[in-house]
């Protein structure tokens, strides 16, 4: 039931424009960047992603930022959701707490209304939203697979 909630919410959101998924795109390496360079300054980043898991935490960023852009220029609902699951699941056996998503979703509204357009940022922004809005629901379905 909660899969299909998230499923239903992700089938909501509005398809980004072709300007805004490249724009994402083509300043992927400076979305990255920024949001590193951020997250490492926080006092509690070890406390967040786990002892020894800062590159783990980096590989994530990049990862992420690829993940977004094919999803903003193919959008793709059903992947979206059992992706976001997966990333939850996987990361939290490797000792990220549930507060990282929060953490990490937070930072990454500020770093894209820093780097993307207004446009962009306005296109765009509802997908981390989502995202962060169903943090209990991620956790929770992810949490059920483990």
């Amino acid at each position: 039931m909660d899969r299909n909630l998230l499923l239903e919410s992700a089938n909501r959101l509005a398809h980004t424009s072709t300007q805004s998924a490249d724009e994402y795109y083509r300043k992927s390496d400076q979305l990255i960047a920024l949001m590193n360079t951020t997250m490492l300054k926080r006092p509690d980043v070890e406390n967040l992603v786990g002892q020894n898991n800062i590159d783990m935490m980096q590989d994530n960023h990049a990862n992420h930022v690829r993940f977004i852009a094919s999803i903003l220029k193919y959008p793709n609902p059903e992947v979206l959701v059992e992706t976001v699951l997966w990333v939850f699941q996987a990361y939290r056996s490797h000792g990220f707490t549930t507060n990282y998503w929060a953490a990490q979703l937070n930072t990454w509204m500020d770093v894209l209304k820093q780097v993307l357009t207004d446009e962009s940022y306005k296109e765009v922004y509802p997908y981390y939203e989502w995202m962060q809005t169903n943090i209990p629901l991620f956790v929770k379905i992810s949490g059920e697979k483990a």
